[in-house]
């Protein structure tokens, strides 16, 4: 069967429910094509193709039958369209003729081979045969506000008669649906007909006594539903299906993370799973939430291993610890784990992401691949989540969780997290898949990123993609720096409405584990380490600089304005030197090779041209560190020069701070770019443009000659921002927003 439908009021209206059950009916049934009839111009249409959740049209009449495209693949459909272009005389003849009538007004819509105009006089009806005869168009007229000048002979119901017949499709497949007068032109022409429940009256009464069309009660999809029960010839599409009866609220919070909170390793030949060693405090904090029992399933990949197999079976992480935590591996090849993760993300989406698009590299078949990897995620979330379950994704790697999520489990509470940056809509709208990307995340009740910044770039995005209200926004203020920041903005969208659902959006910076870098600072290991440090350092101000091997975070920009510090300020030689911590990337990450040997032979040349026997200007680990050896270098430093040219967040500048702040007449000083998200936290730090030289420079040169009393008030403010927004602040800030965000969208799913 065909279904032949209006878009606002019929196909897009009614309850929640009904939406979900018509649109699911189409996807899971092969043989039921869709053709969307509307008003609307196209390019109000395409935000709805990406859309997850509505299913793909196979055609679109739009501009109340003035345009007909393919719904795959948006061409034209011929020679239906042409016939209609030849007939339209431009919008300037239109427009040259409706100038001289008063109280109509242009619609401010895209539209083409026709023009809309509002009315608020009812004497324009008696210009209209006139109107039309000048112009040799037809003018239809629409809930007594509406007026539409198309080709002559042109409306939704004749577009449809000529796709019918071009495609020689039986009238009684067809079931056609709407709900305004602007609709009526698709009954009458022997295929079946549904007015769906609150439709307009003039369309109802047009409609009474047609033994093909059938008055529906439940508006929106509700009717439509009605009307596949209503006619045998399409019951049997319809199933027995009803809707569910709404789920009961769930307790259960399920966990999408690209590595689960433990490591596996091989002890005797046996595989043992053991809490990791990284001193990311993000996955113990997470799986806090499970140790009052709370029931949680933590989903995460894991690589294949044929001589070590991991279960493919949930099992249980830590019965002692979180007795109702289960682990749910999605099982991948190394190679999937390699194109997804290492290739794909890494060279399409993470350049996009910071703003580097001359580094992005897209490749079609590995978004395919991407898609299929997100797929397995969202279905195996969707098998194995409770009703009305809790659902908290993370990062980029997932983006398109959502959608097919959704689609799959409507019934559930999805929250996601971006533990990157979010880049401007110029940047983002560069990724080819963008549409798709912006529709799956809207599928969230609940979106979050570190900074206001992110949320506003976020919101452009989606403005740049289609309409949506901004139905509530805050003040940035006190908490982040607004006007004074190079990532800084005045006030932050919480909320806004897509037409179909309303997204909640929240800035939530991630905090560092400040009890445990105390714990380690009190441990006699990391005591004697950084007595050992001191030593080696002693008479000099020592500059560190920790970092992951990345264009991003800015290796060679602020290596080379150290060496034109150096070549400034001679009379500092032998009294400063820069520690440098650079973490190798992950195995198999060849686009950062390039980086690291111009790194290597920069430094080389600096160390070359100043050392002395007893000085070395910069000292370069290209390895890895323990966090606790980490920790104490943070303890040693007297300024942490932290100058990333784009950076989500930047936890080290936290973890500086936290170490600092806990040491007894702390005067350590920050140096933080301008451009990490965490400077908009982090206002007692020394702002840095790590694009010019001169900033570099100077802000570096301030930290050395800062007075200890600025040095100490400064470190203290920062350890009272670091020490209350912690990472136990983040996970239960993110929680509470999610937990409390539903309310709206499980109402409307409930709303028969």
């Amino acid at each position: 069967m065909i279904l032949a439908t209006d878009l606002d009021g019929t196909f897009l209206g009614g309850s929640q429910t009904h939406k979900e059950q018509l649109y699911a009916l189409i996807r899971q049934n092969a043989d039921f094509r869709l053709i969307f009839v509307t008003g609307r111009g196209v390019e109000t249409v395409l935000p709805l193709l990406a859309d997850p959740v509505i299913p793909t049209p196979d055609y679109i009449i739009c501009d109340v039958g003035a345009t007909i495209l393919d719904g795959h693949t948006l061409l034209p459909v011929q020679p239906i369209q042409n016939n209609i272009e030849l007939k339209w005389p431009g919008k300037q003849a239109v427009m040259d003729q409706m100038n001289e009538v008063k109280g109509i007004r242009l619609q401010p819509v895209p539209q083409q081979r026709r023009c809309s105009f509002f009315f608020d006089d009812p004497s324009v009806k008696a210009e209209v045969s006139r109107l039309e005869a000048a112009l040799g168009c037809d003018i239809i007229l629409s809930a007594n506000k509406f007026l539409d000048v198309l080709p002559p002979s042109v409306n939704k119901g004749a577009t449809l008669r000529q796709l019918a017949d071009l495609l020689q499709v039986p009238d009684s497949d067809i079931l056609v649906a709407g709900d305004t007068l602007n609709d009526l032109s698709l009954y009458g022409r022997g295929f079946r007909g549904v007015v769906v429940g609150a439709a307009e009256p003039a369309l109802v009464r047009a409609a009474q006594g047609r033994e093909d069309t059938y008055t529906a009660n439940a508006p929106g999809a509700g009717g439509i539903l009605e009307a596949l029960r209503h006619f045998d010839d399409f019951r049997p599409f319809y199933g027995h299906a009803e809707p569910a009866a709404p789920p009961a609220e769930s307790t259960q919070l399920v966990m999408l993370y690209h590595r689960f909170p433990f490591e596996t390793v091989v002890e005797d030949g046996e595989l043992v799973r053991r809490k990791p060693k990284s001193p990311n405090g993000i996955l113990p904090t997470l799986t806090n939430f499970f140790k009052s029992g709370r029931p949680g399933l933590w989903i995460a990949w894991q690589e294949a291993d044929e001589e070590n197999p991991a279960p493919e079976d949930n099992f249980y992480i830590d019965r002692e610890e979180y007795p109702n935590l289960e682990a749910s591996p999605v099982m991948l090849q190394k190679d999937d784990i390699d194109i997804f993760y290492k290739v794909f993300s890494k060279e399409a989406f993470w350049p996009a992401i910071f703003a580097f698009v001359e580094k992005a590299q897209f490749n079609h078949e590995h978004w395919e691949h991407y898609l299929k990897v997100n797929r397995i995620f969202a279905e195996k979330a969707a098998k194995e989540a409770a009703p009305n379950a809790m659902i908290w994704i993370h990062d980029y790697n997932l983006w398109m969780v959502p959608g097919f999520l959704r689609q799959l489990r409507p019934d559930l509470k999805i929250g996601f997290f971006h533990h990157t940056a979010f880049p401007a809509a110029n940047t983002f709208n560069v990724i080819p898949w963008r549409s798709e990307i912006i529709h799956s995340l809207l599928q969230c009740d609940y979106v979050s990123f570190h900074i206001p910044r992110y949320v506003e770039n976020f919101v452009d995005v989606v403005k740049s993609l289609m309409p949506v209200k901004i139905t509530e926004t805050v003040n940035c203020a006190p908490r982040f720096l607004t006007y004074s920041s190079a990532m800084g903005t005045g006030t932050m969208t919480r909320e806004i409405d897509t037409g179909r659902r309303k997204v909640r959006l929240g800035a939530n910076p991630v905090g560092v584990h400040v009890d445990y870098i105390g714990e380690l600072l009190q441990q006699d290991s990391t005591k004697e380490l950084i007595t050992q440090l001191k030593k080696n350092t002693h008479g000099k101000k020592t500059i560190l600089s920790i970092e992951r091997l990345d264009y991003v975070k800015g290796p060679l920009e602020k290596i080379k304005a150290y060496a034109q510090f150096l070549e400034e300020h001679p009379n500092l030689h032998g009294k400063v030197e820069l520690i440098n911590i650079c973490t190798p990337p992950a195995k198999g990450m060849k686009i950062y090779e390039q980086v690291q040997q111009e790194l290597e032979q920069l430094i080389g040349k600096i160390n070359g041209q100043y050392s002395t026997i007893d000085w070395v200007p910069i000292h370069f680990f290209f390895r890895s560190f323990t966090f606790e050896e980490v920790v104490a270098y943070y303890a040693i430093a007297d300024i942490a020069w932290i100058t990333p040219l784009r950076d989500g967040l930047n936890l080290v500048a936290k973890e500086y701070v936290a170490a600092q702040g806990q040491l007894p007449n702390s005067d350590g000083v920050l140096v933080l770019s301008e451009f990490a998200g965490a400077s908009v936290e982090l206002g007692d730090a020394i702002m840095t443009n790590p694009y010019d030289n001169v900033s570099m420079t100077d802000s570096l040169l301030r930290a050395i000659a800062m007075n200890k009393q600025e040095r100490q008030i400064r470190m203290q403010r920062l350890f009272e921002n670091v020490s209350h927004y912690n990472i136990e602040y983040w996970a239960d800030e993110f929680m509470q927003e999610l937990s409390g965000v539903h309310a709206y969208n499980l109402q409307l799913a409930q709303t028969s």
